[in-house]
């Protein structure tokens, strides 16, 4: 380790996911950053997971393999035991690119009001292909709360002493827990998008962002609710058009909007 750099701690969550697995944990092993702390929390997984996070158990600072109360719940375990100035996580179907955590830090090191960071991602089939990009642009507190996301989950990395201010990840929310966590942060400090590509996020039938993609928008008006006191908005109206619309359109037509819009 290089103790001159800040250490990263990266967290994946897991749950019967061994056919992406071992891709995600290599990309993450592989990252050319020399101060890395690696942490897999699985979820009690059937599927040989536990055979592949064993491979490379050696190299990791902690794993565990049990029942947990759900994706946000993984996380805040891995959390709770990391030790990094800088955090990050990425889900078990997604990859980084290669240097990607080194320029994610130099970033956050160049900007010291910054809060996170995040750039650009390549949405990949199941089998890896890539067949799109993810519509990454600058946002903030305010066009957040309109709905303007924006922000790949697996490109974001944000200062741990800013998410122990705010977190841990609300249990509260299914899907957009991820959000929550982005509003909090904006609210307090300044979110900074970086047009690099730094990792792929992958669209499969048995993915959260395909089978309960119906849940992302009533649990970000909860939180526009929680900030705003709810009311007629941008963010539903947004919901609206997306229930009658967006959810019926093909996948193809789907992707055009998110590079889109």
């Amino acid at each position: 380790m290089n103790t001159q750099l800040p250490l990263v701690s990266i967290i994946t969550p897991s749950y019967n996911q061994a056919r992406f697995l071992e891709a995600c944990i290599c990309s993450v092993l592989e990252q050319d950053y020399p101060n890395i702390e690696y942490i897999i929390v699985d979820g009690g997984s059937k599927d040989g997971s536990v055979e592949i996070i064993e491979k490379y158990a050696d190299r990791l600072a902690w794993w565990v393999s049990e029942k947990d109360k759900g994706h946000a719940d993984a996380l805040n375990k891995g959390f709770a035991r990391a030790k990094g100035e800088i955090l990050a996580w990425l889900n078990s179907d997604d990859t980084y690119y290669p240097g990607a955590v080194s320029d994610a830090v130099q970033t956050l090191l160049a900007n010291p009001d910054v809060g996170m960071v995040y750039g650009d991602a390549d949405i990949t089939d199941a089998d890896g292909k890539v067949i799109g990009r993810f519509a990454s642009r600058q946002t903030d507190y305010r066009k957040l709360l309109r709905g303007s996301v924006h922000i790949p989950q697996a490109t974001t990395f944000f200062r741990a002493g800013l998410y122990r201010q705010v977190g841990p990840l609300s249990l509260d929310f299914f899907f957009a827990f991820d959000y929550d966590l982005w509003v909090k942060l904006a609210k307090i400090s300044r979110l900074l998008y970086v047009p690099h590509r730094w990792a792929t996020f992958r669209l499969h039938e048995a993915g959260k962002s395909v089978k309960d993609d119906s849940v992302c928008y009533p649990d970000m008006l909860k939180i526009y609710a929680r900030e705003r006191g709810g009311g007629l908005s941008w963010l539903w109206l947004r919901a609206q058009v997306r229930k009658l619309v967006y959810a019926w359109l093909p996948l193809r037509f789907r992707l055009f909007l998110r590079r889109t819009f």
